[in-house]
C-alpha cells in the first residue's frame, strides 16, 4: 500500500494510501476460542524457548513434498549448528515417516529449510526440529492432492503490518483445522521506521530497513509474533511478495521509497532484501541465479491450477504519475500519453508468456491467479472505451498498465488458434479493503454485442476477482459506506466494497463453484478472539461472473491441529 503522507516523499507513481486519505470525504460529498497468549507476551513478541524463538513453518506444498522451516538461536555463536527433524502422521510423532538432519550457520542467519521429499499426496503430516538439546514446537502441514479432487478450502491474507496492529486474523485462521493451506498475497512485512505507518508496536530495528541486517532483524521480529507463529505452525503457506518486502511502490529499477543518493544502490537493496526473504520464509527459490524471478505454479489435483505472479522486481515498468486534477480533490490518470504504450509491462515479457501458456494448457477446473495489485478497473469517472473519458485512481495497479492487462484479456477471450480460457479467479491483496469484482474490459459499456458488460446478468465478464482486506494495515475510514457506494455507482462491475474492516478471505472450491467468504476481526488495536462473517460471493463453473452466496460449511472431521 502507498507510502504514508507524513513522509515527504518524491512523487514518482500514484500513491494508493494518499488517494484514499484525500478522497474519502470528497467522494462522500459527491455521493471464539480462548486466547493462547497474554497481551504482554504478544506486545513483547514472546517466542517458544531459547533455541527456537521464531517457531516453525511450512510452505510451497506439492503432491510429494513440502518445505519445512525453522530458525535456531544458538546459546553461543558458532560456525555451524546441527539440527535434526522428524516427520510423522500423528500429532504425537509416533508414526514416523522420515527423520533427517541438516546444518545451519551464520551465513544464512541460522535459518533452517528442509524440502521434505517422497511424501504421500493429500496427506496431513506433523513435524518437529531439535538442536542443542532443545525441541521446537510441533508443526502441522499438508501435501497437495492428485487426480480427482472434490473440495479445497484455503484462507487468503495480505498486508500484515506489525507496527499497525495485532495479527488477530492469523490466530483465527490458525484455529480452522479444516483448511488445506493459507495463501499470502504480499506485504508480509513492512520496511518503515518508527511512527511512520503504525505506532502500536515499535519496529525492530528502529529505522527503515535497508541493509541485510535490517531485513533479517525485521523478519525475526515478525516471526516472534505468537499469532504469526501459530498460523505458520498449523498450515502450509504459499506466499508471493508485493512491494513492502523491500520498499514501497517498487518497479524493476527503483521505488517511490528509495533514494539512491542516500539509501545506496537499488539492485543491492533488492538483493539483500530478497536474500533475507528467502532465508526467513518457507518458500523454494525457483531460480537461484535470478532471485527476482518468483512466479510459481501449484497443481491442486484436477481442481485448481494455482499460479502465483511476481509483479515488482522482475519486469515491471516504472509507474507513471496520476496527475490529472479532478473535482474530487485527488489526481487521476487517463489512458493517454505514455499510458497506452504497449512496451510498458507489469509482469515482463517472459512472465506474460509463461502465464499465457499455463492458462491455455491448464486442464484443471479452475485457474487461480495469486497476485498483489487490483486487476479490475477502478475509476472515479467511467465511460465506454469507445467514448473515452475514463478517469482512473491509481497507476500503481493494473489500471496503470492497460496494454498489459489487455494482453491478458486476449488470452482469456481466445483467438483463432487458442480456445477461450474460462473459470479464472484472480486473488488480490494490497489495498487494505475488501472487493468482489467481475472482470471485463469495458465495464461502463452496457452493450455486450460491442464487447461491453451487463451488470445485472454478468454477461461480458471474462473472469472474477476477489480482493482481500489487510491483516492489520489501516484502510480508509468509510463509516457510512458513502465512498464505497460512490465507487460502485461508477464501477458497475464491482459487486461489493468494504473499506473499514480487517481480516481474511476464505475460499471454498468444488468442481461446480468457487465461493469466497470475507471474515473480519473486531479490532487490531488490541488482542481479541472476536470475528464475524461478512459476506460471500461465488462464481459457478462456466459462468465467469459473480453471484451472491452464503457461508459454507466446514469440512467434517478434519485432521487434528498440532498440539
Amino acid at each position: 500500500m502507498g507510502r504514508p503522507t507524513l513522509l515527504k516523499a518524491r512523487r514518482i507513481g500514484a500513491n494508493r494510501r494518499d488517494f484514499f486519505k484525500r478522497s474519502g470525504t470528497a467522494v462522500v460529498a459527491l455521493a471464539s476460542v480462548p486466547l493462547l497468549s497474554t497481551p504482554a507476551a504478544q506486545a513483547n513478541g514472546a517466542g517458544n524457548g531459547a533455541i527456537f524463538q521464531h517457531g516453525v513453518a511450512s510452505g510451497d506444498p506439492l503432491a510429494d513434498r513440502v518445505i519445512l522451516w525453522t530458525r535456531v538461536t544458538p546459546r553461543v555463536a558458532r560456525p555451524s549448528v546441527l539440527v535434526n527433524y522428524v516427520l510423522a502422521l500423528d500429532p504425537a510423532l509416533t508414526q514416523v515417516v522420515a527423520r533427517g538432519r541438516t546444518k545451519t550457520n551464520p551465513d544464512r542467519d541460522y535459518t533452517v529449510k528442509v524440502d521434505a521429499l517422497r511424501l504421500a499426496a493429500n496427506t496431513t503430516y506433523y513435524y518437529r526440529f531439535s538442536a542443542e538439546g532443545s525441541t521446537s514446537p510441533i508443526g502441522r502441514t499438508r501435501t497437495l492432492p492428485v487426480g480427482t479432487t472434490t473440495r479445497l478450502r484455503m484462507a487468503v491474507v495480505s498486508c500484515s503490518n506489525h507496527a499497525a496492529g495485532f495479527f488477530n486474523a492469523y490466530r483465527r485462521i490458525a484455529e480452522r483445522a479444516d483448511l488445506d493451506l493459507v495463501v499470502h498475497l504480499g506485504d508480509y512485512l513492512y520496511e518503515y521506521g518508527p511512527n511512520t505507518f503504525g505506532s502500536l508496536r515499535a519496529p525492530e530495528p528502529p529505522n527503515e530497513m535497508g541493509t541485510l541486517s535490517d531485513y533479517r532483524t525485521r523478519h525475526a521480529q515478525y516471526k516472534r509474533d505468537v499469532d504469526s507463529q501459530e498460523v505458520h505452525r498449523q498450515h502450509p503457506m504459499i506466499c508471493i511478495w508485493d512491494d513492502h518486502e523491500i520498499t514501497n511502490d517498487s518497479w524493476i529499477d527503483g521505488a517511490e521509497n528509495h533514494t539512491p543518493g542516500t539509501e545506496g544502490d537499488w539492485a543491492q537493496r533488492v538483493g539483500t532484501g530478497l536474500r533475507a526473504y528467502y532465508e526467513w520464509m518457507p518458500v523454494r527459490i525457483p531460480d537461484a541465479t535470478q532471485p527476482r524471478r518468483n512466479q510459481r505454479a501449484f497443481q491442486i489435483g484436477a481442481l485448481v491450477d494455482r499460479l502465483m505472479l511476481e509483479e515488482r522486481w522482475s519486469g515491471r515498468s516504472q509507474q507513471i504519475p496520476a496527475a490529472s486534477p479532478t473535482a474530487l480533490g485527488v489526481n487521476g490518470c487517463v489512458q493517454t500519453g505514455a499510458f497506452p504504450d504497449p512496451t510498458r509491462t507489469l509482469l515482463g515479457a517472459e512472465q506474460e508468456a509463461w502465464l499465457a501458456t499455463r492458462l491455455r494448457t491448464s486442464t484443471a477446473k479452475w485457474k487461480f491467479l495469486g497476485q498483489g495489485v487490483m486487476f479490475a478497473h477502478l475509476k472515479l469517472q467511467g465511460a465506454p472505451l469507445s467514448a473515452g473519458g475514463d478517469l482512473f485512481t491509481n497507476s500503481d495497479q493494473w489500471d496503470g498498465y492497460q496494454p498489459a492487462r489487455d494482453r491478458l484479456y486476449d488470452v482469456l477471450k481466445g483467438d483463432a488458434r487458442n480456445a477461450p480460457v474460462d473459470n479464472c479467479v484472480v486473488l488480490t491483496g494490497d489495498i487494505h479493503s475488501s472487493w468482489a469484482n467481475d472482470l471485463t474490459q469495458d465495464p461502463n459499456n452496457p452493450n455486450t454485442a460491442t464487447g461491453g458488460y451487463n451488470p445485472v446478468t454478468g454477461a461480458g465478464s471474462r473472469a472474477v476477482e476477489f480482493v482481500g482486506t489487510s491483516v492489520s494495515s489501516p484502510g480508509l475510514n468509510d463509516p457510512t459506506g458513502g465512498t464505497a457506494a460512490f465507487l460502485r455507482s461508477v464501477n458497475p462491475h464491482m459487486k461489493y466494497i468494504d473499506f473499514n474492516q480487517r481480516g481474511y478471505m476464505l475460499l471454498d472450491v468444488t468442481p461446480q463453484r468457487a465461493v469466497c467468504e470475507w471474515h473480519f476481526v473486531d479490532t487490531v488495536a488490541a488482542i481479541s478472539n472476536v470475528q464475524t462473517f461478512g459476506v460471500a460471493f461465488e462464481v459457478q463453473l462456466g459462468s465467469n461472473h459473480l453471484v451472491p452466496s452464503v457461508q459454507t460449511t466446514p469440512r467434517a472431521n478434519p485432521p487434528q491441529l498440532a498440539p
